[in-house]
């Protein structure tokens, strides 16, 4: 398992994108697959760093785990703001057009789409959320 603990700002999305992705470049992650997991790392930070702490600013880790048979990439996402589970939302209606859809939601209906698992928990604390993808 690799670990990365960083400010939760948006500033620090790339930094954690850039970590993921060296590790998936040692697993010789395909580029749909990584870009997927790009895309998640994307919203799920962003959100942390958005509203986890808000007003001030905390730190979020991330780990990198791989697993074998099937070969495949989980991240982690842990921080220490509120609880908030972005799992329990219902999906966005996709059918609507962006008008007639309420805001919000749609980032997180997105990594669901794209990734194999995802999961979320509130323990001891703090939020952890988890995506998997199968590579």
């Amino acid at each position: 398992m690799k670990k990365l603990t960083v400010d939760a700002t948006v500033e620090n999305i790339e930094k954690v994108t850039a970590f993921v992705n060296e590790q998936l470049e040692q697993l010789n992650c395909p580029l749909k697959a990584q870009m997927q997991i790009d895309i998640a790392i994307d919203e799920l930070f962003s959100n942390i760093a958005r509203y986890a702490y808000n007003p001030k600013t905390g730190s979020a880790t991330v780990h990198v785990d791989v697993l074998q048979d099937p070969l495949s990439v989980v991240v982690t996402f842990i921080d220490n703001g509120k609880a908030y589970d972005p799992l329990a939302r219902e999906d966005p209606d996709v059918a609507l057009t962006a008008q007639e859809r309420e805001i919000g939601g749609l980032g997180v209906y997105m990594v669901k789409k794209c990734m194999d698992e995802i999961s979320y928990e509130y323990k001891d604390g703090r939020n952890i959320l988890r995506i998997k993808k199968k590579i």
